[in-house]
């Protein structure tokens, strides 16, 4: 036999024996508590509008838009065998300048402060 025909082989037994071992396993019969969401100590009955922060999420925005720049940067060292290096390195800095002036911006707006 095959590498591949082994490997397909192990994959099917394994799956069929896995799946009768759990057909012969007891069944559990849930109670109030198992049925009943977890949710960390908190109550999970409770009213799901609580208030928030506004700078809370002005903050939580942010780190979205950065971690957004991070995941598109990602790939730039690849950058430079492209036919045109020098097109993909502008529009990543011209990206990173505008991330900087919206940065500057709302820490001379305030927005980065918790406390007013």
């Amino acid at each position: 036999m095959n590498l591949i025909s082994t490997i397909i082989l192990i994959t099917v037994s394994l799956s069929t024996i896995l799946a009768i071992v759990s057909f012969w396993l007891p069944q559990m019969n849930p109670d109030q508590e198992k049925l009943s969401p977890y949710e960390c100590g908190f109550d999970p009955l409770g009213s799901a509008r609580l208030p928030f922060s506004m700078r809370f999420f002005l903050v939580a925005i942010l780190f979205l838009l950065f971690d957004l720049e991070i995941a598109l940067l990602l790939p730039l060292p690849w950058g430079d065998q492209l036919p045109n290096p020098l097109g993909t390195f502008f529009w990543a800095a011209l990206v990173l300048v505008l991330l900087t002036l919206g940065l500057i911006y709302e820490w001379m707006q305030g927005g980065l402060e918790w406390a007013e």
